[in-house]
């Protein structure tokens, strides 16, 4: 084999080993304390307020999000696993966060937008969807 050749494999190599350690590398950085979803039943449960159907809202999607529902009861708050941010706001660019579903949601439904929470409707029940640090 030639010798432009071998390097050349070699370079492929290197490159190709470090974008999998670049994907690995993410969910194992962890600063700080962990964020998470809390859906927090509301006190108003008023049948004429804008709220995002929990139906619309894809576990593949949105997976902090549908675990603080599923976690939650009509009388009790639910939260989603936690989630460190990385250091450098290296983390942030490379995986999914609980910032990302709040985004898309605050964007997709405005009206269901309240401040820093999101209104959703889960089995009935009216929760204020957040990001936080402490539950």
């Amino acid at each position: 084999m030639r010798r432009v050749t071998r390097d050349l494999l070699v370079g492929l190599a290197v490159v190709l080993v470090l974008l999998l350690a670049l994907g690995a590398v993410p969910s194992l950085l962890k600063s700080g304390d962990p964020f998470y979803v809390v859906a927090t039943p509301a006190d108003d449960q008023a049948a004429n307020v804008t709220a995002v159907n929990s139906t619309a809202v894809d576990a593949q999607i949105y997976p902090f999000t549908t675990a603080a529902l599923s976690n939650a009861t009509a009388g009790e708050a639910g939260r989603s696993g936690p989630y460190w941010r990385g250091p450098v706001g290296l983390k942030g660019a490379f995986t999914h966060s609980p910032f990302d579903e709040h985004a898309a949601l605050s964007q997709q439904y405005p009206a269901a937008t309240d401040g820093e929470q999101v209104r959703v409707r889960h089995n009935g029940t009216l929760y204020h969807v957040a990001v936080t640090q402490s539950v």
